[in-house]
């Protein structure tokens, strides 16, 4: 419903008529009905933001177009306009689900202000409502890129893992898509209509997290003016993704396996237990077993949290799906841009293919994403991406070609040469990329050139 339209239910004709008039000088499209059951053929005929009923009509009643509007229509508003006498028909009302309702006799700047914040309300509500849609399409399975058969397999035990209520810990090195994965469980899940919430365990101090976490009660410390809600409450019947979780600090972590022990905790300064219903993702690019052993991590949380474990490979261990991904990436920032780069070139996507991604999917977002931004051809090409890029390709695909045993100067001649070939022989740029004078380079060459001559046979 694009245009604003309100339908105006009334049988007094002079309440009709002011308020036909009060609304369309705000610019709203009114429509008039003078009995119940003419309002409600025109329902039946049309689509309307808002309704404005008085609760008293003969025939069919406020009380009895409300409820028809609430069996038919997930979106219209409906305010009740009530005489003195009729309140508890109004309160009535309300618990059937009218948005609000206004007292006669009342002004126009009255009416104006309820009609604003019932059209208000119902814009937030379907906002919401659209953008839960679009993150329920975002991240279904389908939607994640990945070919290889280990991501096959993932993609497998996550639908599993999303229709249950188990804990969840995934693993896996920074840039893997951890988080893609935790939005993707929920997502695909009985709670997606609920929220999906997630706080950092490394972003804040420990005095603060805790605040952040579990909510405090006005005055529980300096400056807490008011009582906050935390992250856990706002989570109810939804998930809570705990990233980074291997940062949290022993004594949170006591509190944690205490509110996934019990489901309950109470608010920073409170004394009254708070019961909620939430699925804990946890996620960590640390071992965890390890940090046990070092002490920095409870071992009766980690049992706790470990339920379903995930591990996401790194993206080095599925090079299989780097043409799709930068395909992927390309296409998403061609839209962002406003560009219109075609595709990615041969001998581009066999460097990207050399490289190890240290950074996982991310640094491969990242520079897809400045190539896009920086190419001035019809494709993305080696130039349009990093020296770094093409010179870690090279030394991926030889494995360095260094052998032990080998002297420094034989390592510098490897070095050297493989930068050559990097920049297709160009002496400025693989000087600048070691980090040395064209000269250097240039009486380096003519050194190995003179070795060279000195081995051959006489």
């Amino acid at each position: 419903m694009s245009e604003r339209r309100v339908l105006v239910i009334d049988d007094e004709s002079l309440m009709r008529e002011f308020l036909h008039e009060t609304l369309s000088r705000e610019g709203y499209r009114v429509d008039l009905a003078g009995d119940g059951q003419r309002a409600l053929e025109m329902l039946q005929a049309t689509d309307y933001n808002l309704v404005i009923t008085d609760v008293k009509m003969p025939g069919v009643s406020g009380l009895d177009i409300l409820k028809s509007i609430k069996e038919n229509s997930l979106n219209t508003k409906v305010v009740m306009i009530t005489a003195y006498g009729t309140i508890e028909d109004a309160v009535e009302s309300m618990k059937l689900g009218a948005f609000d309702y206004i007292t006669k006799p009342f002004s126009a700047d009255e009416i104006e202000i309820v009609v604003k914040k019932a059209l208000e309300y119902q814009r937030l509500v379907l906002e919401n409502r659209q953008l839960r849609l679009e993150l329920e399409q975002r991240y279904r399975l389908g939607n994640i890129i990945g070919k290889s058969r280990k991501m096959q397999e993932l993609f497998e035990l996550v639908g599993v893992i999303a229709r249950s209520r188990s804990t969840v810990l995934i693993t896996g090195e920074s840039g893997t898509g951890k988080e893609l994965i935790a939005r993707a469980i929920h997502y695909n899940s009985p709670r997606k209509t609920g929220p999906f919430i997630k706080v950092n365990c490394a972003a804040l101090p420990e005095s603060l997290m805790e605040s952040e976490l579990f909510g405090h009660e006005k005055g529980a410390f300096t400056g807490a003016i008011k009582q906050k809600p935390g992250r856990f409450e706002r989570a109810d019947k939804g998930t809570l993704l705990l990233d980074e979780i291997s940062e949290m600090s022993p004594s949170l972590q006591a509190k944690l396996l205490r509110v996934l022990q019990e489901r309950e905790f109470e608010r920073v300064g409170g004394i009254e237990p708070i019961k909620v219903d939430v699925r804990i993702i946890a996620t960590t690019n640390k071992n965890l077993q390890q940090e046990i052993e070092k002490g920095n991590f409870r071992e009766d949380l980690y049992y706790r949290l470990n339920v379903i474990p995930i591990h996401l490979p790194p993206l080095r261990e599925r090079k299989e799906d780097i043409p799709l991904l930068a395909e992927y990436f390309l296409d998403t920032y061609n839209r962002e841009n406003g560009r219109a780069v075609e595709g990615i070139s041969k001998r581009a996507l066999e460097m990207l293919m050399d490289y190890d991604w240290p950074g996982n999917v991310r640094e491969l977002e990242n520079y897809i994403e400045r190539a896009v931004v920086i190419c001035r051809g019809r494709q993305l090409t080696q130039r349009d991406f990093p020296r770094e890029l093409s010179l870690g390709a090279v030394a991926v695909r030889d494995n360095g070609g260094l052998k032990v045993g080998w002297t420094i100067k034989e390592a510098e001649r490897l070095l050297i040469s493989k930068t050559l070939e990097a920049y297709g022989g160009s002496r400025t740029k693989a000087a600048q990329t070691l980090g040395i004078s064209t000269r250097t380079l240039r009486n380096k060459l003519a050194e190995y050139k003179r070795m060279d001559a000195c081995k051959q046979p006489f």
